[in-house]
Order: C-alpha cells, then structure tokens, then sequence
C-alpha cells in the first residue's frame, strides 16, 4: 500500500492567489448551500472547512456528542479487532486526527495501517499524535477520498469516520473503496444519516443546526465551521439507503449499530467474493 503523499493539483493563477489566503479567510466567502448542492465544488468547502476546524477537532468531537464518539469510535475498533485478520493491512479514510488509525494500531499490533484525509492540517496533527506515542506501525498522508494514492485491493480493512457523507460524490468514494478493499475484505463506516421518521428528523437537525452554529462562533468566531453538519445530513442518505448503496456496489452487510435513533450508525460489511452487487 502506498505511503506517498501526492503534491496539490495545478491551479489557475487566480485560483493560486486565493489560496495563498489563510483558511480562515476564506471559509467566510465559500457559499454552503451552492458547494452542498454541486459536487463539483463540494470538495473546497469541505477541505477549507477541516483545514480550519483542526486544531480544535477532537474537543469538539467530544463535546459535541456529549462523550459518546468515543463509545461509537470503540465500537468500531472492537468490531475491527473481532472480525480483522491479525495482520491486515488497514486503510483509514477522511483519517482526521488519527482516532480510529492509532486505534486500529494499538488493537492489531501486527497490522499495517495508512490514514489518508484530504486537509494537511488534520494529517499532520494526526502524524504527530503518532509520535508522540512512538508508534511505528501508522502512517498519515494526503489524499483525496475519490482518487486513493493505494493499488487495486491492497487493502484488508477499510475504515471511515464521520467521511463518506463529506465526499463530493458519496457513490463513486463507495465505488472507490470498492476497488481498494481485496475481495472478502473488511468495510466499517461510522456516520451521520437523514432519520427517516420526520419528527425526529426535524428535532435532530434543528439541535445540530443551533449547536454547530453556536460552537462555530464561539471556537472560531465562525458559526459554518461547524454549522455545516446539519445540511449535509439533510443533503445526505438515511441509514437504510446507506446499506441498500453498499449492497449494490458489492459489499454483504453483516450488522448495523444504530445510536441515536438512526441519526448515527455504524455499518459492518464485506467486499463480495466477486466485488458485484445488486444493482
């Protein structure tokens, strides 16, 4: 599996010169509505956002769930150590901070594990709570969800937190992982989804709105920062349409660990012998 962290696309001139603003700058002027409802841009606001919100991720995390992530997080990682080969090779996506690499590598110590996320901010925090637990096993790069720097089926066991529902295409970064995971291979994706029950839905993303918004402002005197999350939910599946996309793209769904009434759900699935799905 590759460690390489591939350099940024060429940019136009112009664009070259917005970038040289800091992230903070620009994720006032990034409209959140327009980039949620057109893939093609998606991407900007989701990596500017990130690039902002990292140092202050984990905090938030905790505080925003109440503590529970990291219930959720533990889940996932025991679920992993149950059912993963001893020395697989794991793949961690959207990797943020490094909670569920470092983790995948303190449960499996013989496993090889790549976090790969799309802002350098989140990597390099992640590359140095490495470090500083003297952990050889992990590595961090950047990378983009929809073009993985990793061969075909080099990966064991695939992981995502809070990731799949920020890519600007959640279809082809299922299609993308499709190709990486070897057939038999290992899928657990911990997330937010659309509650279908409609008074729950609204109940939901109303605290979500107002929180995210409220913790937006106070953290980063911007409230999208974090009031982004509740549009993207709306923008996104319920848990329901989530497993019926894994089955059509080729993974078997073993079990579904849903919190929150639906809102929050964990998916444990394999790639199919075959890698064809339903569809």
């Amino acid at each position: 599996m590759s460690q390489h962290i591939p350099s940024e696309p060429a940019r136009s001139s112009s664009e070259a010169r917005g970038r040289q603003r800091r992230p903070e700058e620009l994720l006032p002027d990034l409209d959140l509505k327009a980039h949620l409802r057109d893939p093609r841009i998606k991407q900007r606001f989701v990596t500017t956002m990130f690039e902002v919100i990292a140092p202050r991720y984990d905090r938030f995390t905790r505080a925003f769930s109440f503590g529970m992530d990291r219930g959720w997080k533990r889940q996932l990682l025991s679920e992993l150590a149950d059912h993963a080969e001893r020395n697989t090779t794991v793949l961690d996506l959207a990797s943020g901070t490094g909670d569920l690499a470092l983790g995948a590598s303190a449960r499996l110590p013989r496993a090889r594990v790549l976090g790969i996320d799309v802002s350098r901010r989140m990597a390099a925090a992640a590359d140095r709570r490495r470090r500083n637990l003297a952990d050889g096993r992990a590595h961090f790069a950047v990378g983009h969800m929809l073009r993985l720097p990793v061969r075909d089926a080099a990966a064991d066991s695939v992981t995502v937190g809070y990731g799949i529902r920020n890519a600007p295409d959640w279809a082809e970064a299922l299609d993308e992982i499709q190709r990486v995971l070897r057939p038999g291979g290992l899928l657990l994706v911990l997330d937010f989804y659309r509650p279908r029950t409609r008074v729950w839905r609204f109940l939901y993303l109303t605290y979500l709105a107002l929180a995210g918004r409220l913790y937006g402002w106070l953290w980063h005197r911007q409230p999208v920062a974090y009031g982004y999350i509740a549009p993207s939910i709306e923008h996104y599946l319920s848990w329901q349409e989530f497993s019926a996309a894994l089955e059509s793209r080729g993974f078997a769904v073993g079990r579904v660990h849903r919190k929150l009434l639906g809102g929050i759900a964990l998916h444990v699935a394999r790639k199919t012998a075959n890698g064809q799905g339903t569809a």
